[in-house]
């Protein structure tokens, strides 16, 4: 029966060949974005590898090695990673990516940042780091080519005395990879919203002309062919068609690697050597797509097993019940019940919210046949023509094959208005308001103040051009509500942008920033006067020098540079609001650029799956529409039945996907977070428009095949 499946497969004529290409076709597309997915993971669990190498390190009291990392090194919003080593003895640990320790005078530095400094004046960056290069950051320690990194060397009595400056006794040889909560996050997400539709189209292309083949296998039985021969047969073709896939997608995946390398799911590209499958991937790719075709075709031939009369007959399945919906109302109730109840380790919070969010999507899928049933009858109940009326009962009488085209659609949907909906919330809650002001103002925050910022540095400050004033800020004793800082007014009076003293007032009370968190800001602000006179003033500490300039990246670069310079042992470097905002989002844009990248890969891959259906529903009906033409039905009715047949499950599916996906992004956000769901943006309302116009495209696009495929020479008896 096999060899009989091989004929029947390759050498059926044009119909078989068509379909099986298309199949083929399905499949590769399929596999290659199953393999990139599953290599996007690896780079992802290799780039925080490559990440730790800087940055683990064993504190020892008696390490022979002084490390300290800096925070908040920036060039124009750029993060740089800075860490100062000095040894103490010979035979001092060096990290990987190191050929060695620089000493004194030098450092190495990444490819990326060399070609920074080498392309930015000095007094912008390269003043920051004196010494000469002693070479390059290894790529075993750059989580992506575009890494900003830097090893100064120096001595110990400069490095011992830095921030966050540790004696370090060795570095660990093993790598540290993603997290297991991260990784089943990664995972999750990426199956959910891409895996889920590409599955969905690899199902939908391998039921072409489904009923044909049935009425084929069906005759085969009543010839005498037993079920198990029918199920060989099936299976041979599926196979055949997934094998070829599955070879194809191999070979696409090898030619695209590099590209999917650039692309940023966490904000950065990849590593080209990250962006790779294990065998026991590989191997559970090439062995299993082709189990699953033959899988499926067995499943989807159970009528055939059951009773070849049913199919010749078209006997009408059995309508989809109620209880489809309990997935579902499960996954909703799960997330709801852990409002209040949120786990306290991340572990837990995985295990906890990923099932609630899995169950919402899986019931979307299982629940979607019986809705269609559903609105089906409704909407058949008030026809009002004959195109309605013949759409409605198709898709009463099998709602589980009208929802199929459509379930890819679904998913995405579900997925693209959970994520955004998400991204948006925390992007609204914790995001800061960057303004004019607060993006051309640099902020030095001391720690150990000092008594006195030295003239020179303040008289090199306004010497640059774009500095347009400089107001050294005083720690508050009293700490008073809101004001951390104390500035005398005179120096107040040489930034009027940032407020005006309290007339009469010698000494204010000024937020230590002169921005404030969160607050109105700006030359209509009033500062309150604070009773010290300027002599007292002087005996405290400095907490802060603001630095107002033009904003232009050249200013606020040359004024960072003096001020790192000037004082090299800060906690935290000179930095904008901008910088700031950058940091603190940064995690939540690299979840935005997963969101982005299943976005655009999910609703197309779901619009193929609707033009493959919907070209399949066709194939299989050309006959019962052309004997509709030749009783009369205008060509436009018959339009009119597909568009309803597609557009009326698409759109109340697309309505109830974006409702459970708002719901389930609520539930998340409440009981994670006590977040209340913000509204999405526009652009999300624009990319849901767009798919579904897009959708509603595919259908259109059929109509001439609809022209086609019914003509006169169709009606005539197979």
């Amino acid at each position: 029966m096999i060899r009989f499946g091989l004929r029947l497969t390759l050498a059926s004529g044009r119909e078989a060949a068509i379909r099986l290409a298309v199949m083929a076709g399905a499949v590769a597309l399929g596999v290659w974005l199953l393999l990139s997915t599953l290599a996007g993971v690896n780079a992802v669990n290799g780039q925080v590898t490559r990440l730790a190498a800087l940055g683990a390190h064993t504190p020892s009291d008696g390490g022979p090695l002084w490390w300290a990392e800096r925070n908040g090194e920036y060039y124009d919003g750029q993060s740089i990673t800075r860490i100062d080593v000095a040894a103490l003895a010979a035979g001092a640990p060096v990290p990987r990516g190191l050929p060695r320790l620089p000493g004194p005078g030098e450092y190495f530095v990444s490819p990326a940042l060399a070609d920074l400094i080498d392309a930015t004046p000095t007094d912008q960056l390269g003043d920051r780091f004196p010494g000469r290069r002693a070479g390059f950051i290894g790529d075993a320690a750059l989580p992506s080519p575009d890494t900003l990194s830097i090893v100064v060397g120096g001595t110990p009595e400069f490095v011992s005395q830095l921030y966050n400056a540790r004696r370090v006794s060795a570095f660990p040889t093993d790598a540290m990879g993603v997290p297991v909560a991260a990784l089943d996050l990664i995972l999750s997400v990426v199956a959910g919203g891409l895996l889920f539709p590409v599955l969905i189209f690899i199902g939908t292309a391998t039921r072409l002309s489904a009923a044909r083949r049935e009425q084929r296998f069906a005759a085969m039985r009543l010839i005498g062919g037993t079920p198990r021969q029918i199920s060989v047969v099936a299976a041979v073709e599926s196979t055949v068609a997934a094998l070829l896939g599955t070879a194809a997608g191999f070979a696409l995946y090898l030619a695209l690697r590099e590209q999917v390398a650039g692309i940023p799911f966490t904000g950065l590209p990849f590593q080209p050597d990250d962006v790779t499958l294990g065998p026991l991937m590989a191997v559970a790719v090439a062995v299993g797509v082709p189990v699953a075709a033959a899988v499926a075709a067995r499943v989807a031939l159970r009528r055939v097993r059951i009773s070849p009369l049913g199919v010749v007959r078209r006997v009408t399945p059995k309508p989809p019940r109620w209880f489809r919906l309990l997935p579902l109302l499960l996954g909703i109730g799960e997330l709801a019940f852990f409002i209040g109840r949120v786990p306290d380790s991340s572990n837990k919070q995985v295990a906890v919210f990923l099932p609630g969010l899995l169950l919402i999507m899986v019931g979307l899928v299982i629940a979607g046949p019986w809705l269609t049933m559903v609105g089906a009858r409704v909407l058949a109940r008030r026809a009002q023509r004959p195109a309605t009326l013949i759409a409605a009962r198709r898709l009463s009488d099998n709602p589980s094959a009208a929802f199929r085209a459509i379930s890819g659609v679904v998913i995405g949907l579900f997925v693209t208005t959970t994520s955004v909906g998400i991204i948006h919330t925390l992007t609204e809650e914790r995001g800061r308001h960057v303004d004019a002001l607060s993006a051309a103002t640099l902020v030095t925050m001391f720690e150990r103040g000092p008594q006195s910022i030295p003239a020179p540095v303040i008289a090199s400050l306004m010497a640059q051009p774009g500095v347009r004033s400089v107001t050294v800020v005083r720690g508050n004793p009293e700490r008073d509500g809101d004001y951390a800082g104390l500035a005398l007014c005179a120096d107040l009076a040489r930034a009027p942008e940032y407020g005006r003293c309290a007339d009469g007032a010698t000494v204010a009370w000024v937020y230590e920033d002169l921005l404030g968190w969160r607050t109105t800001h700006g030359a209509g602000i009033v500062w309150p006067a604070a009773p010290l006179t300027e002599a007292q003033l002087a005996e405290l500490p400095v907490e802060a020098v603001v630095t107002g300039t033009d904003g232009a990246t050249a200013t606020l670069e040359r004024a960072r540079t003096t001020l790192e310079r000037a004082f090299p042992d800060l906690r935290i470097q000179p930095i904008t609001e901008r910088d700031r905002a950058e940091d603190q989002n940064s995690q939540l844009a690299g979840f935005e650029q997963l969101a982005a990248v299943i976005i655009f890969a999910s609703l197309p891959i779901a619009g193929c799956s609707l033009a493959v259906a919907v070209i399949a529903g066709l194939t299989d009906r050309k006959r019962p529409f052309s004997l509709l033409r030749l009783t009369g039905v205008p060509l436009a009715v018959l339009r009119r039945v597909v568009a309803l047949e597609s557009a009326v499950p698409l759109l109340a599916a697309a309505a109830l996907a974006i409702g459970a996906g708002l719901l389930g992004a609520q539930l998340f956000l409440k009981a994670q977070m006590d977040y209340t769901l913000h509204p999405p943006s526009p652009t999300y309302a624009a990319i849901v428009a767009g798919a579904l116009l897009m959708s509603l495209a595919i259908i259109a696009a059929t109509f001439p095949l609809l022209r086609r495929i019914t003509g006169p020479e169709t009606a005539r008896s197979e």
